[in-house]
């Protein structure tokens, strides 16, 4: 009996970009590596392009992947090879957050004082 050589693995969309995947909150794709994945993903939804890759066919700088808990920053990237059942999470950055407010903030009195 024939062996396949495929990897099936499963992205993770997170919820603003799951338009571009008529909702669906997952999808499979048969790929060796992160990138391999991601590039499946955009053939079969091209909506989603825009969102993770830029005017140089770069991944987005604000377009964080995770295969299960890990940050594929802190490895091989978008090189990072997958097994077969890998879970592959695409979290965008937020933007946002203290910035000076916090250096600006006046300590918080009890009522009354």
């Amino acid at each position: 009996m024939p062996t396949t050589d495929t990897t099936t693995v499963t992205l993770r969309i997170p919820t603003p970009l799951r338009s571009a995947t008529d909702g669906q909150a997952t999808v499979e794709v048969d790929a060796e590596t992160v990138d391999a994945a991601l590039r499946t993903l955009v053939d079969q939804h091209p909506d989603l392009a825009d969102n993770l890759y830029d005017e140089d066919d770069e991944l987005r700088q604000f377009v964080n992947i995770y295969v299960g808990d890990d940050d594929v920053r802190f490895g091989e990237g978008v090189d990072t090879p997958l097994e077969p059942g890998d879970e592959v999470s695409i979290v965008p950055s937020i933007a946002g957050g203290w910035g000076d407010s916090i250096r600006d903030a006046r300590p918080l009195r009890p009522v009354g004082f």
